[in-house]
């Protein structure tokens, strides 16, 4: 019996041993699989860092290489009117000004409620530029041009608020709208000198830079929700998905797909310029989709006037260093090359392949988006566009 106890409790102890060794092995399997996991990870971190140091350092390169934003200062004194409608106009009211200010020898500032005839009797300016002027009264522009003081004013949202703008244009010496299609509206008003002068980017803001997670995505749509946009946007809604999205901005709680979107789409928020940026500049690609003509909420142009000109967000996308796929205008071609600086769609399923396309085909969409920058500096800030108004003003 002695044999048989010592023989049980043997075989006990060896399948005792056994069971050991077997939980021992266990985390050994667990181990190499989190060393996998995180070597992965590593290695993911590795090529994003990569990546990111990368363009940073492509587009430091552009910018350190740009031609300077102000060629000569115009010996010119300049009161400029700010369009005194906050957001979200104020940052092209700063944008204006600060190009103003490094461009003419002297520039002061006001909003469109300020003493103006006071500021114009003191200083008499060679010029008084009004940014889209809804809030100045034509009689106080009227009493400007009495004095001999040259006047222009700037319209900033043409063709949506020709119904107000047609009786406001007529009263300054010179018109500036930022589309073309309202050159020859504005001269059948009675204006004898109209020109076509687009908005810009102010680099200042709009311009590459390191970003955080949070503002890094794959796809990313910044703006209001016009219905077109909550119908394309809509559509859009499968790569969306699939992807780390985001769309920002006023009136997308209407979007039908908005639950289905949940964590993707932030309504009623209005980003600030350099939140924009930041945004812009983390994003693989940056969509732009205009708005259209003919909406019936917030729109003020009952003659249906067409709009063929970019929007400012195309020059601010690319400014930002950003990758950027938009609906087509026709004047598009008159800044950008598509399919060389810029990505075209001409409808939602288009628009859907070419997101899968370049966020799979990631040095080509670098290169376009290095090659938009270079040019935004070079032709389309808001130094060039005064630049240009002051020579059109005082040379021709």
């Amino acid at each position: 019996m002695k044999r048989t106890l010592k023989r049980s409790q043997a075989s006990r102890s060896g399948r005792a041993g056994l069971q050991k060794t077997h939980t021992a092995r266990r985390p050994m399997a667990s181990n190499v699989n989190i060393s996998a996991i995180m070597a992965a990870r590593q290695a993911e971190g590795f090529h994003q860092g990569f990546d990111q140091g990368y363009s940073w350092g492509r587009s430091s390169a552009i910018i350190n290489h740009a031609p300077p934003q102000v060629a000569n200062i115009w010996d010119l004194r300049v009161l400029f009117i700010m369009s005194g409608k906050g957001v979200p106009y104020s940052p092209i009211d700063q944008a204006v000004y600060e190009a103003l200010r490094e461009t003419v020898k002297e520039c002061y500032v006001t909003q469109p409620n300020g003493p103006i005839l006071e500021l114009v009797d003191r200083l008499m300016p060679n010029l008084v530029l009004v940014l889209e002027g809804m809030e100045l009264p034509t009689g106080i522009v009227d009493l400007i041009r009495e004095r001999g003081i040259h006047t222009a004013i700037w319209f900033t949202d043409d063709p949506y608020y020709v119904d107000v703008t047609e009786v406001l244009a007529p009263h300054y010496d010179d018109v500036f709208t930022l589309e073309l299609n309202c050159v020859e509206f504005y001269k059948a008003c009675g204006c004898q000198r109209v020109h076509y002068l687009p908005l810009g980017a102010n680099p200042a803001v709009f311009r590459p830079q390191p970003v955080g997670e949070p503002y890094r995505k794959d796809v990313s749509f910044i703006g209001s929700a016009y219905w077109n946009r909550v119908a394309f946007v809509n559509e859009l809604a499968p790569v969306l998905m699939e992807s780390n999205s985001m769309v920002s901005g006023w009136w997308w709680e209407r979007l039908p797909h908005l639950k289905r979107l949940a964590g993707r789409i932030q309504p009623g928020i209005w980003l600030t310029p350099e939140e924009t940026a930041k945004f812009y500049y983390g994003s693989r690609i940056v969509l732009n989709l205009h708005r259209s003509h003919d909406d019936d909420s917030y729109n003020c142009n009952k003659r249906k006037i067409e709009a063929f000109s970019v929007n400012p967000r195309t020059f601010e996308i690319a400014a930002s260093g950003a990758f950027q796929m938009t609906d087509e205008r026709s004047d598009l071609l008159n800044f950008y090359t598509p399919g060389e600086e810029v990505i075209t769609y001409h409808s939602p399923s288009d628009c859907m392949e070419k997101i899968r396309h370049y966020l799979t085909h990631e040095d080509e969409r670098r290169e376009i988006a290095f090659r938009s920058l270079r040019r935004t500096l070079a032709e389309h800030t808001y130094h060039k566009r005064i630049q240009s108004m002051l020579a059109t003003l005082f040379t021709s």
